[in-house]
């Protein structure tokens, strides 16, 4: 019998021996906090905002941004063909004219045909109508989302003289994440550029 009680309290203090011991390996383990990656830093870009001033194009004036450098080819000089960079941001908007003789359609198809190879790399493509009946602007504008070579694109016409097309192209590899703020930024110098735009 006392056998028995023996082997009983050896058991029990077994029993407790492991309790006290797994409550310790939950006590010192169970209360450290998950141990959690740090997020990758973004970079923040923060650009001044746009002051503008007017540009005289030959066929057309608008207002751009100081940032802007003008790069002007010196052969179609007067001819209404304009390149804005912008160094901080590795980019540049391309502004095209052509004269409309008798082709209008040809050169919308051709300007809605630019916008949309952009298509495959591109997330989304937003079409927006532009209309300026007192000035007799009237045009489109596409905004482009994702890994494309141009995040923007658009053309504004009179209907019956005038056709201008702009691209915007960065020259860094199309990473939409990495350039969005930029893109940003140039997408709204465009919207101005479209809004400030008179034909002569």
């Amino acid at each position: 019998m006392d056998k028995i009680i023996f082997q009983s309290y050896r058991l029990i203090n077994a029993f407790k021996a492991i309790t006290i011991l797994m409550l310790s390996v939950f006590i010192l383990f169970g209360c450290k906090e998950d141990v959690l990656p740090k997020p990758k830093a973004q970079l923040r870009l923060d650009y001044p905002k746009g002051k503008y001033e007017k540009i005289d194009a030959g066929y057309y004036s608008f207002d751009k941004n100081v940032l802007a450098e003008i790069v002007e080819d010196a052969k179609n000089k007067g001819q209404g063909d304009v390149v804005l960079d912008y160094p901080i941001m590795k980019g540049s908007i391309f502004i095209t004219h052509k004269k409309v003789k008798n082709n209008l359609q040809k050169l919308m198809i051709d300007a809605q045909k630019l916008s949309y190879e952009h298509a495959t790399q591109a997330d989304g493509i937003k079409p927006s109508e532009f209309y300026n009946a007192e000035e007799k602007i009237f045009g489109m504008y596409y905004e482009v989302s994702g890994d494309a070579a141009s995040q923007a694109q658009f053309f504004v016409t009179d209907s019956t003289d005038n056709f201008v097309t702009g691209s915007l192209y960065f020259y860094v590899k199309p990473n939409y994440d990495s350039i969005y703020p930029a893109a940003a930024y140039l997408q709204n110098d465009i919207r101005v550029i479209m809004e400030s735009l008179r034909w002569k």
